[in-house]
């Protein structure tokens, strides 16, 4: 990460949310792969203020960084289709809003980033460009942790022969 001061907001907003929600929970389910929905949206964080950075926008990055560590605060286990809401997909954006809603005060374009970030799926796409980047890392870093496991899995496989 380019700036420090991005990197340090970062460490400042997740271990406000460690200390004051249940944010540690998301430690408990898988998002990708073997990627924890809590290392997930910690990657999609950093993804996220790097594409920021590196297209010089300008954005709030407290609210960047706040949506990007709730956009899959939905806190169950998607892969289990017993407790998973139907179409998990589409519904998850809605949920997790509600979760952090619950416990923190969230502004407008947090919200937007929670509810959208799974455009097109959504049908609305984002309102703000802190939406549209949290969106863009989320797919970016969903690709490489699934890529990532399917490797690893290969070359298990391909280890026993």
């Amino acid at each position: 990460m380019k700036n420090y001061n991005s990197e340090r907001r970062l460490k400042i907003i997740l271990k406000n949310l460690n200390e004051n929600t249940r944010f540690l929970e998301t430690k408990n389910f898988i998002q990708h792969g073997d990627t924890s929905v809590y290392e997930h949206v910690i990657n999609v964080s950093y993804m996220a203020i790097e594409i920021a950075e590196s297209l010089n926008l300008n954005v709030d990055y407290d609210s960047l960084i706040r949506g990007a560590l709730l956009h899959d605060y939905f806190l169950y286990d998607w892969h289990d289709k017993k407790t998973r809401p139907m179409l998990h997909g589409f519904y998850h954006p809605g949920i997790a809003l509600l979760n952090a809603k619950k416990e923190l005060s969230l502004n407008e374009i947090e919200e937007d980033i929670i509810k959208k970030h799974m455009f097109p799926l959504t049908l609305f796409p984002p309102k703000y460009k802190e939406a549209w980047v949290v969106t863009l890392a989320d797919k970016i870093v969903a690709t490489k942790e699934t890529k990532s496991t399917i490797f690893r899995k290969k070359v298990k496989v391909g280890a026993n022969i």
